[in-house]
């Protein structure tokens, strides 16, 4: 499947300031750029490779007080939405030295206070089934709600609101998969089944030793899915990280297939 991003971003800073921004669609498996074009104005570029080896990262050093951003890509999906039953949970002294990290819990993702409610909720499953079951769970349970959460919100916080944006559904999933001693780690992507049109947040599972998109919300399938950057939760993944307070004039993105 072929797709085109366009993406517009207006902020406006109190003085100059130096952003670390995750918006490009990466070069990885399941995916293959066809063109892009990048246009940060006057801001001077520093390129740097994206955690995990996904994607690039760009400092950008703006000098004066607003960056203009427009980003267009076209870009081809080539990876296949598979059924997550059929997949296994690797032992852990076979786990890779990519997949370990993912593992533990992190900052929004406190996964070590999930072991008990996944063990009696999900125990009586393993490796695909299991995460599917999760994933299940997840869309059943939570309500997306727009603006219930905000860049603090933890996965505790969400677990017993039961609702949230996809940056918590992600980080929920995330949680409960490290919980049953399966790697997992949050993903920034686009997609045209994205509604509304924005940056998305899904999850990413290791399973039958590769990884696997899994998207909480429902929205959309992994063959449908354009990946930007990984990590371990909301905190490295952020399509922009600013070094002084942002104002956002304006932002666009916007998903379509071709």
């Amino acid at each position: 499947m072929r797709i085109q991003i366009d993406v517009a971003l207006h902020y406006r800073f109190q003085r100059s300031n130096t952003v670390f921004l995750a918006l490009q669609a990466g070069q990885t498996e399941g995916q293959r750029l066809v063109q892009e074009t990048l246009d940060l104005g006057t801001a001077d570029v520093t390129r740097i490779t994206g955690d995990a080896g996904v994607g690039e990262r760009i400092w950008a050093r703006v000098p004066g007080d607003e960056m203009r951003l427009s980003y267009r890509a076209l870009l081809d999906i080539t990876r296949r939405s598979q059924v997550l039953d059929q997949l296994q949970a690797d032992p852990l002294h076979l786990l890779p030295g990519e997949a370990v990290p993912y593992l533990r819990p992190s900052l929004y993702c406190q996964s070590d206070k999930f072991v008990s409610f996944v063990e009696k909720r999900f125990g009586g499953l393993g490796g695909g089934a299991k995460i599917s079951a999760m994933r299940d769970w997840i869309e059943a349970e939570l309500a997306y709600v727009p603006g219930s959460s905000d860049a603090s919100t933890t996965v505790l916080e969400t677990f017993a609101g039961r609702q949230g944006v996809c940056r918590d559904y992600a980080h929920l999933m995330c949680a409960l998969t490290r919980a049953a001693q399966i790697p997992a780690r949050m993903v920034a992507v686009y997609s045209p089944d994205v509604t509304p049109p924005d940056f998305h947040a899904v999850a990413q599972v290791w399973l039958s030793g590769g990884w696997h998109l899994v998207d909480a919300t429902g929205m959309c399938r992994a063959d449908t899915m354009a990946v930007i950057a990984v990590g371990r939760d909301a905190y490295d993944v952020a399509f922009m990280e600013s070094q002084v307070p942002a104002e956002m004039l304006w932002q666009s993105v916007q998903v379509s297939r071709v």
